[in-house]
């Protein structure tokens, strides 16, 4: 049976916060202009962060190294190669709290340049990085993150070649996706595998992080080149394949004999994420969960000492 969350029942706080992605990345961008810290063109670059943080530090190492401005690598803030030399690193922090990315800003102290992108400048990170990124104005009362982490790449991405324009361009078709019907047979499908490939396979692991969280669901996200090497396997009636951005060649065709629905394009692979967050929200709903508190989860993690 088709999931059908009661009209009558107010939108849920993620659900709003989400709405407002458009007008925090065309902020993002115009604070990217000129802004302190930000990797320069030929540094060697790693970008960290952890959870949806890291997804989005994968993007962007991605989106940088692809446009020329050198050598960059995406690592969570647990398993940071802390030896490894590097010109500049990059911490994505929505609390600024998180024990790891802490530790990690600490023990680079004074050795890499370091740049912090928080929502919280009122927190111990402003003290543990060289430098300090305020999207205050993305910041979430829900547990799970939706805008601050769209935003934190917007203003990265912003920072690049040709960026600026890039984030306006995504802005636009946000302001699109933010309100279009999503598609019925994805919200009553009882699988979803979300794919990317270069600087979408952080979108599509972020897709599939949100599913998880908000709505308990079985979700997996693969690179794209990667799915016809095991997971198409799960492909079937019923079930949903949503690619972030155009597939490789034939593969579509592929995953339409299979029976699974195909779905996702169209726009940019940013905007496309939201429509990602509105099912991951809708389908919660629909399962009689919250989305804004996720099972056995927290804001920020913060490990005793």
């Amino acid at each position: 049976m088709k999931p059908t969350p009661s009209p009558s029942s107010a939108p849920s706080l993620t659900a709003r916060e989400l709405a407002t992605q458009p007008d925090c990345w065309r902020r993002a961008a115009d604070a990217a202009a000129g802004a302190a810290g930000l990797p320069l063109p030929g540094e060697r670059v790693a970008v960290t962060g952890c959870g949806t943080s890291w997804f989005m530090a994968q993007s962007y190492a991605a989106l940088r190294e692809a446009a020329g401005h050198g050598e960059t690598d995406a690592f969570p803030a647990s398993g940071f190669p802390a030896a490894r030399p590097y010109d500049r690193v990059v911490a994505i922090t929505r609390s600024g709290t998180t024990t790891e990315v802490l530790q990690l800003l600490e023990g680079l102290r004074g050795r890499v340049p370091t740049l912090a992108v928080t929502a919280d400048p009122k927190t111990p990170v402003r003290e543990a990085a060289d430098e300090v990124a305020v999207l205050d104005w993305a910041d979430e009362e829900s547990v799970v993150q939706t805008r601050f982490a769209t935003t934190a790449l917007a203003f990265l991405r912003a920072g690049l070649p040709e960026g600026a324009a890039a984030v306006a361009s995504a802005a636009a078709d946000a302001a699109r996706t933010v309100a279009d019907p999503l598609p019925e047979a994805a919200l009553a499908a009882d699988q979803w595998t979300f794919l990317g490939s270069g600087w979408t396979y952080g979108l599509a692991q972020e897709a599939a992080l949100k599913m998880r969280e908000a709505a308990g669901a079985w979700t997996e996200a693969y690179p794209a080149m990667e799915y016809r090497h095991g997971p198409v396997a799960i492909a079937a009636p019923g079930r949903v394949v949503w690619a972030f951005g155009a597939l490789p060649e034939g593969l579509a065709a592929e995953i339409e004999r299979t029976g699974a629905m195909l779905a996702g394009g169209g726009a940019d692979p940013m905007a496309d994420l939201i429509r990602a967050q509105r099912l991951a929200v809708t389908v919660a709903e629909s399962r009689g969960l919250d989305p804004d508190a996720p099972r056995n989860l927290t804001r920020s993690v913060v490990l005793p000492h």
